[in-house]
């Protein structure tokens, strides 16, 4: 009698095949807006078949939802992971240079072009009215002004410096924090599949953990096959490595660590101090050569592969240092040129025939003083030196050309002897004459004096500098813009093989409800026949 009752159990099966189907798509539907979740699809087969006891071949039972599968193709999350770190470095680049480039504030009517023509034309007043202690103090206030402008564009630097180091120590922390995550969900996806079921919901989160820690470094994800489970599956371990070194190896985790450079580690001699190495937490080091860590890293420390004071060579790459390198140069080389005449364009410390032309330092004040020097640098507690006080004692071309390798663009000043007594200005070649001019005009011919840097004059020199940024910054958006579609177009593709489509899904639901209930109906029907055969037949 009981295999009678067959049938039944075939319309049983149809039924909670059909019911495990539609909780899946109930599933799908309500993740639909889940960052990083996969669609799931049911497996469903043909259940095991019966044989029949004359021989006459085998009966079939139903069927079987034997798993629940996550639909993701490996292949774009690799090629996701790859691009993504490339985007995430150029992306970190660009971030800075925007901000280098708001600091140099050009073209603009407070831009360096404007201030040093306002500083040159106040000379020219000057020329006009020698005596005058009103253009004077005009000359000295201007001059004050395009101080101030080096000053001020090299004091954002130096804070732009430190906000980027510790930009990199917030990533190194958020390298860490996603590691231990990724870690912990390794565990529990691994004890989740000891018996052969997939831990999909599981992996989706790894998988958007691995996202976002890819545009932060380069990792290479893996899972390696170590053998295999009861199940009969593949033991596979996973594996998230940095540079060959595994951040994350099946169940341990090695973290990044920041540690403070010190002054044999310093690699630019325009550094600030305390600034942070990268390394591995064991004290290893660590070659990170991609992600916003390696935009980072060049950002802060690029100065074209130049060897720094400890012999450590810079990134190849033009970062904050070079730019304050080049802001140095300009004003060491204009100082000198406008002080003592002299034009040292290749910056070797030698002045070539003809390039010694007479200087503020040659000329006569009001006052009949000499060898004043207009331009110097500030001193230990932050005033004003004096020309004795910046020269101390040097007397050579070499000995004063010394000198001039202590101002920096921090530290550019106007003399304290200017400061306190602004007829001091020298314009005139002999004392007593109040309306020579002669070196005023030698000063003011160097405005347009073409061999001063190797860009031109000191104008040219800015604006090609200002330029550099301009194209470097554009190169690295150009960069990004590229990398950012390429994403786009990976993440695309990802989604439309793995995203929940709404119109699939409602479409999945009808046809498992039309399963669901003509198995239902299936039911029926052999309650029908059984009631015939046992209620009416055999009354």
């Amino acid at each position: 009698m009981s295999g009678s009752f067959f049938g039944l159990n075939v319309a049983v099966r149809g039924l909670f095949t059909a019911q495990k189907s539609l909780d899946t798509v109930n599933h799908n539907l309500n993740n639909v807006n889940t960052p990083g979740f996969s669609r799931q699809r049911p497996v469903q087969t043909a259940a095991r078949p019966m044989a029949l006891n004359d021989g006459t071949g085998m009966l079939g039972t139903g069927s079987d939802v034997i798993s629940v599968e996550r639909v993701r193709d490996e292949y774009l999350d690799f090629k996701y992971w790859s691009e993504n770190i490339t985007m995430g470095e150029w992306q970190a680049k660009s971030e800075v240079l925007d901000d280098m480039e708001v600091t140099f504030n050009e073209p603009s009517n407070s831009g360096f072009t404007v201030i040093l023509s306002d500083f040159y034309n106040s000379l020219q007043e000057l020329g006009k009215d020698p005596g005058s202690t009103a253009v004077r103090a005009l000359v000295k206030q201007k001059g004050i002004t395009v101080a101030k402008y080096f000053n001020s564009v090299a004091s954002h630097f130096e804070k732009l410096q430190e906000d980027v180091n510790y930009r990199i120590k917030t990533k190194v922390e958020e390298v860490n924090s996603f590691a231990t995550q990724i870690q912990q969900l390794s565990r529990q996806i691994y004890i989740a599949e000891l018996d052969g079921n997939a831990a999909n919901d599981l992996r989706d989160q790894r998988t958007l953990l691995v996202d976002k820690i890819s545009k932060i470094i380069n990792v290479e994800a893996n899972e390696v096959v170590a053998g295999k489970l009861p199940s009969g599956k593949d033991d596979k371990h996973f594996t998230l490595t940095i540079s060959g070194k595994s951040l994350i190896d099946h169940f341990d985790v090695s973290k990044l660590a920041v540690v403070q450079r010190s002054a044999a580690q310093k690699v630019n001699a325009e550094d600030v101090s305390n600034l942070y190495e990268v390394q591995w937490a064991d004290g290893n080091s660590l070659n990170v050569k991609g992600g916003q860590l390696r935009g980072y890293l060049d950002a802060r420390d690029g100065n074209e592969g130049q060897t720094g004071p400890n012999g450590i060579i810079a990134p190849l790459y033009k970062g904050i240092p070079y730019y304050q390198k080049k802001m140095n140069e300009f004003v060491r080389t204009f100082a000198m040129a406008f002080n003592e005449g002299f034009i040292d364009a290749d910056g070797d410390g030698t002045i070539p025939a003809g390039e010694d032309m007479a200087g503020h330092a040659d000329a006569f004040g009001l006052t009949g003083s000499t060898g004043t020097r207009f331009f110097t640098n500030t001193g230990v507690n932050g005033q004003e030196v004096d020309s004795a006080t910046f020269l101390g004692g040097a007397v050579t071309t070499a000995d004063i050309y010394a000198r001039y390798a202590n101002i920096t663009a921090k530290n550019f000043s106007v003399s304290s002897d200017i400061m306190t007594d602004y007829n001091t200005i020298a314009v005139s070649d002999a004392a007593g004459e109040v309306g020579n001019i002669n070196v005023l005009n030698s000063i003011l011919d160097m405005r347009h004096n073409p061999d001063m840097f190797a860009e031109g004059a000191p104008e040219d020199y800015m604006k090609s500098l200002v330029a550099t940024m301009g194209i470097d910054n554009q190169q690295a958006q150009r960069y990004e813009a590229n990398q950012n579609v390429i994403v786009k177009q990976i993440e695309n593709r990802r989604l439309s093989d793995s995203g929940v489509s709404m119109d699939e899904e409602m479409a999945s639901m009808v046809k498992f409800q039309h399963a669901y209930n003509a198995s239902a109906k299936m039911i029926q029907t052999m309650s029908e026949i059984y009631d015939t055969l046992i209620n009416k037949l055999f009354v």
